[in-house]
């Protein structure tokens, strides 16, 4: 407790969305491939914003997500606030992470240096995004409720759930980038980087926030979420 500053979780919620938007669009920009787990929500806005020019990354974003916790809900058997709510966090993921794509591509960067300078600034933002929504109570985006829920539902452990899971998503983008474009797009060698190194990054960053911060609640909510 010496020496530790205190961090609120509505904080950590709120600025873990801005700066995991920040880290995507970082690597949208940076075209190496996206993570895995935003590569099928990607690649199905390559392809509907052919035909529909307003579907956004962003909207593609929520709209995948909302199809993730329809699924959950099925495999469950019910639906939970949590669930809702997680959609929520979705949605408003969605809508910043269109907002900073914009600004982002305003960027007066070109060349493979400030490519590979996108990369590695978006693989480590996404990291610390991700750290900073572990330390709140507030619903994560579907894909890590999807993970808990699953965890929890078949006894099995959240790391290697959570492995299950990012093969899946990334065989799922591979399916979808060979059958509608015939070649790796978004799916590249920066996803597997990713999917090798995400992991490690996020443990290292977890254990530095809780070595610096002590976490509380701002809000009384937590007992109304949960």
């Amino acid at each position: 407790m010496k020496g530790k500053r205190i961090f609120y979780c509505e904080s950590a919620y709120v600025l873990g969305i801005l700066i995991l938007a920040l880290g995507t669009a970082f690597m949208e920009r940076a075209d190496f491939g996206m993570s895995m787990v935003v590569a099928p929500a990607y690649l199905i806005h390559l392809v509907v914003s052919r035909f529909l020019p307003f579907f956004s990354f962003g909207m593609s974003e929520y709209v995948f997500q909302a199809v993730l916790i329809v699924l959950l809900s099925l495999v469950m058997g019910k639906v939970k606030k949590s669930y809702l709510l997680s959609f929520a966090t979705a949605f408003l993921y969605g809508v910043v992470l269109d907002m900073v794509m914009a600004v982002v591509a305003l960027l007066p960067f070109a060349g493979m240096v400030w490519r590979a300078v996108f990369y590695l600034a978006g693989m480590a933002t996404c990291s610390l995004g991700v750290a900073l929504l572990l330390h709140t109570y507030l619903p994560p985006e579907a894909y890590e409720m999807v993970v808990k829920e699953f965890s929890q539902k078949f006894g099995a452990s959240i790391g290697k759930t959570k492995t299950i899971y990012d093969c899946c998503s990334c065989v799922f983008g591979i399916a979808l980038s060979l059958c509608f474009f015939g070649s790796f797009v978004g799916v590249k060698w920066g996803t597997i980087l990713c999917a090798l190194l995400n992991g490690w990054l996020i443990g290292r960053i977890t254990r530095w926030l809780d070595r610096s911060f002590v976490w509380k609640d701002a809000l009384a909510l937590r007992s109304k979420i949960n």
